[in-house]
């Protein structure tokens, strides 16, 4: 007997599949996600650039610097007390004619500028240091309620002192006086650049403050960006089946 020869499957013939059996053994499609060789999908609510999410002005951020702003401006009127209280007084007398100088010697009208510097820079430092304790992270409308604020409480500390000394009416003052009797001149401020020093002492602390001890933004996770390479470019490459 001869035995049968199968002869070879032509190119033109229809593809056979193969048993079923012998296809549960061979990965298909749908085992993709049973594969621990495969990248972790990225988490779609991640942002898209570190800081995204802190980044602009919220409208609390506006509400704190308007309480900056107006709670400086207030202190504005202590300033003026302590500055009509505790500044030197220059005193003038009259000779009936004219008025002079008691003392032409005294440098008290210095030191009414002297005692505003002062003060201004002592309620600079306090300003600064309790806005920076009420808002660590900072933050520009913080910076420009604080400025506003401060220059604000310096024009109205030094008009509030000018009102709360004694009266701009030499004339008055000197007949009221008598001849050769000495009395108070009016506060004066002669050099007007102290009214910066409120503003420009606050800002500068507060902001070297935030950049020594404010918070620090985390950095970017790694799980943002995904892992680099991906752990599938190290995977060996699939064996080809014997079988085929």
């Amino acid at each position: 007997m001869t035995e049968a020869v199968t002869p070879p499957p032509s190119p033109y013939d229809p593809p056979t599949h193969p048993p079923a059996a012998e296809r549960a053994d061979q990965p298909g499609p749908h085992d993709r996600q049973d594969r621990t060789d495969l990248p972790e999908p990225l988490d779609a609510e991640a942002p898209s650039k570190p800081g995204a999410a802190s980044a602009g002005i919220t409208p609390a951020d506006v509400r704190d610097g308007a309480a900056v702003t107006l709670v400086v401006g207030v202190a504005g009127v202590v300033l003026g007390l302590l500055w009509a209280w505790l500044a030197p007084r220059v005193q003038y007398v009259s000779n009936g004619e004219a008025v002079f100088l008691r003392d032409t010697e005294s440098e008290a009208r210095i030191g009414a500028d002297g005692t505003f510097f002062l003060l201004a820079l002592g309620f600079g430092v306090l300003s600064a240091v309790a806005v920076f304790l009420w808002r660590r992270r900072g933050g520009v409308p913080l910076v420009i309620g604080l400025t506003v604020g401060a220059c604000f409480a310096s024009l109205a500390g030094w008009r509030l002192g000018l009102l709360l000394g004694p009266g701009g009416n030499l004339p008055a003052a000197a007949a009221e006086a008598g001849k050769g009797v000495p009395f108070d001149a009016p506060l004066q401020l002669l050099a007007h650049g102290v009214l910066l020093v409120w503003p420009m002492t606050a800002v500068a602390l507060h902001l070297g403050l935030t950049a020594l001890w404010s918070p620090r933004e985390t950095s970017p996770s790694a799980e943002w960006y995904g892992t680099y390479p991906p752990p599938h470019v190290h995977a060996d490459p699939p064996q080809d089946d014997p079988r085929d």
